[in-house]
């Protein structure tokens, strides 16, 4: 079992900056591939980056790439999502996932361990 918790959510203005984390235990962490995902409200949960197990690989939702960057430490058991340039639409409840797999993963069915959120909201 896999334990994720996410932190570093808040409130912030359009165009500034938020970083989240997720701190993992429980397993071998680098054995993990990490995705992050984000629910609105009254929406249906959506992919927004994912990295392989070594941070070679990355991928992004075409309305995050270039603003946001998905980046992990597995010394520390951590992995990042800086956001850059926040819009209103970013507003929404960001979870952290994990799967075990070497490889990236994009759909949400292929995750297994899921933390509890961190609330992001934009003003503008």
């Amino acid at each position: 079992q896999v334990q994720l918790v996410e932190s570093g959510g808040g409130l912030v203005q359009a165009g500034g900056s938020l970083r989240l984390s997720c701190a993992a235990s429980g397993r071998t962490f680098s054995n993990f591939a990490m995705g992050w995902f984000r629910q609105a409200p009254g929406k249906e949960r959506e992919f927004v980056a994912a990295i392989n197990w070594s941070g070679d690989n990355t991928a992004y939702a075409d309305s995050v790439k270039g603003r946001f960057t998905i980046s992990r430490d597995n010394a520390k058991n951590t992995v990042f999502l800086q956001m850059s340039n926040l819009k209103s639409e970013d507003t929404a409840l960001y979870f952290c996932a994990a799967y075990r797999s070497l490889v990236v993963a994009v759909e949400a069915n292929e995750y297994n361990h899921w933390g509890q959120g961190t609330q992001v909201t934009v003003s503008s």
